[in-house]
């Protein structure tokens, strides 16, 4: 015979509401990824605050991360994710300002969205006037390609090979 007590019916709404809240979690989660994925073929015209060269903020308060390239860290070397040398932020702020310049009084298009990255921004492809963003400021030379979705390593903007 199983006999009921206070903790028997606390064990089971704990149980229980461990299981709502879970469930409200994940369709929080997959709304917001339809969300943005949905949006992204339809928004118009866009402007862009960059944060640092290869991320920012647009106009419709998207905050996103180009895909398939990476530009020097701007942050101090002492912050998590900034700089490991100083001319690694002379350089990050040289791939910012020519980010800025690409796309100072211009309209930017969310063209693709593959997703968010591990800091919740939305990786994306912009382009302006059909030409894409990441590719016109790889082939400036500020920045390089960089496949963080296959695992390749992160380029190295101290070293030798970075002068």
């Amino acid at each position: 015979m199983l006999i009921r007590t206070p903790l028997n019916f606390l064990a089971g709404a704990g149980v229980l509401l461990t299981i709502v809240a879970g469930g409200a979690y994940y369709a929080s989660q997959a709304a917001s990824a339809s969300a943005a994925t949905a949006t992204s073929a339809t928004e118009g015209p866009l402007t862009v605050y960059w944060s640092d060269g290869d991320s920012g903020r647009l106009s419709d308060g998207t905050k996103f991360r180009l895909h398939g390239i990476d530009s020097p860290e701007t942050g101090s070397m002492k912050q998590r994710g900034g700089a490991k040398c100083e001319s690694e932020r002379v350089l990050g702020f040289e791939a910012k300002e020519a980010a800025l310049e690409l796309t100072r009084g211009r309209a930017v298009t969310i063209t693709e969205t593959r997703g968010t990255d591990r800091y919740e921004r939305t990786v994306v492809r912009l382009e302006i006037d059909g030409k894409d963003v990441a590719a016109l400021l790889v082939a400036g030379g500020t920045h390089r390609t960089w496949d963080y979705d296959g695992r390749e390593r992160k380029p190295d903007w101290c070293g030798e090979a970075a002068s």
